[in-house]
């Protein structure tokens, strides 16, 4: 297998906006720009620069342009997953939160997943997933036969992978205990534009700041609630399902920003006292693009957070979804100082630079490991040959 001619597939989910496993994509599509990128539906005009990239979808995006949900597509998809033809590619590369590690490479083929996480809607929040989509009575018992079906293709489909990297140490875990597979953490990204920023010690910080998908799981309510309660000045930035339900509740002090252009962001984190992360993520960029703005960070001591904040350090962790234990560490973080620099020498670690230098890496060793067993393999079938027909 020539690296200077490696024939190189990327694989996502889907593509329905431009979010933390986008970002993810869009970094293995700068590695490899010509790579073909195959997923089941993809917004184009929506994904950021992944609409330069060289997109195949699948017949399901004739579904997609009409009901503009993929969700209701998700019992298709495992299968449109195992259709996608890879019969000419050495490296298959996938991003995948729920089916894009179902692919089915060729027997020649390495295929290496990066893991945001093992299927939680199918593992772990089966009630939650029933909950917030608002599945009626009537269909929750289809929908959690659905889902055992699901998680059974979802344990099959694993083993197809050869090299499993996971966002996050909570999500090694989570791949262990679920797919019995070890995997190395690469955390996710952080775009140069969020150091390029001038560090600039005269502003004056006079807000906290939330930002990401307004969903429920991601518990924003309790930030407003929060800042409600105390007369908190908050701003929340960022579009979803839960936008009307978190501007209803939102007092005086709560502004609600909506969607705000990427290149707006950095002077968004640099202006804050604190960015505000509640929910409990598998691994979470927005905390590391705060603190690439020299921006401390106040989070829910769980999940991928343990890895990107250090406690005291460049933020503070608060034990529990309640008013009360985010009260106490907002009232612990104004009697503290932060240093901006060494909170932004701390995000460097996890880099757009050493993020693809690490992905460089695993794929080289992978590769170099594939051509090993392939030549044991040649070996063996030589020697059973020549034992099996001695005189030629």
């Amino acid at each position: 297998m020539n690296k200077q001619h490696l024939r190189l597939a990327l694989i996502a989910d889907w593509l329905p906006t431009f979010g933390g496993a986008e970002h993810v994509i869009a970094e293995f599509h700068c590695l490899w720009p010509e790579a073909p990128l195959f997923t089941t539906i993809a917004n184009h005009g929506h994904i950021g620069p992944l609409d330069r990239a060289n997109i195949h979808t699948s017949r399901l995006q004739y579904a997609y342009n009409l009901l503009h949900t993929h969700r209701l597509l998700l019992p298709w998809m495992p299968q449109t997953m195992e259709n996608i033809d890879l019969r000419h590619f050495d490296v298959v590369l996938s991003s995948s939160h729920a089916i894009g590690k179902g692919v089915i490479p060729p027997p020649t083929a390495v295929h290496i997943c990066y893991c945001h996480t093992p299927m939680r809607y199918a593992w772990e929040m089966e009630a939650q997933y029933l909950q917030d989509f608002h599945i009626p009575k009537i269909l929750k018992g289809t929908v959690r036969k659905h889902l055992q079906r699901l998680r059974r293709w979802d344990l099959t489909s694993a083993q197809r992978v050869d090299y499993f990297i996971a966002n996050s140490s909570t999500v090694q875990q989570r791949i262990e205990r679920t797919y019995g597979r070890k995997s190395t953490v690469v955390h996710p990204p952080v775009s140069q534009r969020f150091f390029d920023i001038p560090l600039n010690s005269s502003i004056r910080k006079e807000y906290f700041l939330a930002l990401g998908r307004l969903v429920p799981y991601k518990r924003f309510d309790l930030l407003v609630e929060t800042a409600n309660m105390f007369s908190l000045p908050l701003k929340v930035a960022g579009s979803g399902q839960d936008a009307q339900r978190l501007q209803r509740m939102a007092g005086p002090s709560v502004e609600m920003l909506g969607y705000v252009p990427d290149e707006d962001l950095p002077a968004l984190y640099q202006g804050a006292k604190a960015l505000l992360f509640p929910q409990l993520e598998d691994a979470g960029v927005t905390p590391l693009e705060a603190q690439a703005c020299g921006t401390p960070v106040i989070a829910l001591g769980k999940g991928g957070a343990l890895d990107t904040v250090v406690n005291g350090k460049t933020g503070l962790f608060f034990k529990e979804q309640t008013v009360a234990s985010l009260q106490s560490a907002l009232r612990k973080f104004e009697g503290m100082q932060f240093d901006a620099k060494a909170i932004r020498s701390h995000a460097k670690a996890f880099s757009s630079d050493r993020f693809r230098s690490k992905i460089v890496s695993i794929v080289e060793e992978a590769v170099e490991a594939q051509e090993k067993r392939k030549q044991v393999g040649f070996f063996s079938n030589e020697f059973a040959v020549s034992q099996a027909f001695p005189n030629g």
